[in-house]
C-alpha cells in the first residue's frame, strides 16, 4: 500500500455511516438508562413488591446536592416502602385504579395520595422559611383595590359554616399567596386551607370550598410550628383537600350516570 493512501481503499463514507449507527445506537441506550432514574424500581403489581433492578437497564446511582444541604441519590433503592396502605384494586387486570378500602381521608390513595417529602422548611435564597403568615413576612401586605378575605367565613360544600380566615400565607420567593389560615370557631384550632381549592365571594365576605364539608375541616392535617409549613405537612394538607375533591361524599365517588 503506498503511503498516504487510506482513503483508496478503504470506503471512508460507508465507515463514518457505521459510525455514526454506532454512536446513535449509544446514545438512544444512554437516553434509556437515564429515563430511569426517576420512578425505578418498579413494583410488582400481583406480587406487591419492588421488582429487581436491571444492571444493565437501570443506571448507577448519580448524586444530586439539594439546596437545603441534602445530598439525594437516583435512582435509590433504600427507601421506606410503604406497606399496608388501605387499598384494593377495582379490577384484576394490570394498570387498574386502586380503591379506598377506609373511609378515612388520611389514606394514601388516588388523589389523597402524598409523596414522603423532606419534614423541613422550603427556604428562599436568603435562608428565610419562604412560606409564612403575613404576621411574619410583614413587608407583605393585601393590595387595597382588591379583595381581602382576611375576617371572612368559610364555607364547606355543604353550604355550612367551616370557621374565619384570619391570616394569609404568602409565598417569599413567587410574591404569591399560597393558603388561607383558618380559625375553627371562636379561639378554636387554626388549619391552612390551599388558595386553589376555595373561591372568595365576589359581592360578599366569604369563601367556599367544594373539596370538603364543614365538619371534615376539624381532620385536615396540621403544622407543628404555627408560624410555617414543612415540604412534607404541604405534601399532606394539599392530599387531604385532594381526597376531598372524591370522598367528602358517597356520592362523588359513584358514576354521572
Amino acid at each position: 500500500m503506498p503511503r498516504g493512501e487510506i482513503t483508496g481503499y478503504i470506503d471512508v463514507a460507508q465507515v463514518v455511516l457505521y459510525a455514526f449507527w454506532i454512536f446513535f445506537a449509544g446514545l438512544v441506550f444512554w437516553l434509556r438508562r437515564e429515563d430511569r432514574r426517576e420512578g425505578y424500581p418498579l413494583e410488582n403489581e400481583a406480587a406487591g413488591r419492588l421488582k429487581s433492578p436491571n444492571p444493565i437497564l437501570i443506571p448507577t446511582p448519580k448524586a444530586f446536592r439539594l439546596s437545603s444541604g441534602h445530598t439525594t441519590y437516583a435512582p435509590n433503592t433504600n427507601f421506606d416502602y410503604a406497606t399496608g396502605v388501605p387499598s384494593a384494586k377495582v379490577e384484576p387486570w394490570p394498570g387498574a385504579p386502586y380503591e379506598r378500602t377506609e373511609r378515612s381521608f388520611q389514606a394514601p390513595v388516588g388523589p389523597g395520595s402524598w409523596a414522603p417529602r423532606h419534614d423541613e422548611h422550603d427556604q428562599t435564597w436568603d435562608g428565610q422559611n419562604r412560606i409564612v403568615p403575613l404576621r411574619v413576612a410583614t413587608h407583605f401586605v393585601v393590595h387595597e383595590a382588591g379583595p381581602n378575605p382576611i375576617g371572612s367565613v368559610v364555607f364547606g360544600a355543604d353550604r355550612q359554616p367551616a370557621g374565619t380566615v384570619v391570616d394569609l400565607w404568602v409565598d417569599r420567593g413567587e410574591s404569591f399567596v399560597r393558603y388561607y389560615e383558618v380559625e375553627l370557631g371562636a379561639g378554636g384550632r387554626r388549619v391552612l386551607m390551599p388558595v386553589n381549592f376555595c373561591r372568595t365571594g365576589p359581592l360578599d365576605d366569604t369563601v367556599k370550598t367544594k373539596a370538603l364539608l364543614a365538619r371534615q375541616f376539624a381532620d385536615i392535617p396540621g403544622t407543628r410550628d404555627p408560624d410555617s409549613v414543612t415540604l412534607l405537612e404541604e405534601e399532606k394538607i394539599m392530599a387531604y383537600f385532594g381526597a376531598g375533591t372524591l370522598y367528602a361524599t358517597p356520592a362523588r365517588a359513584e358514576p354521572i350516570l
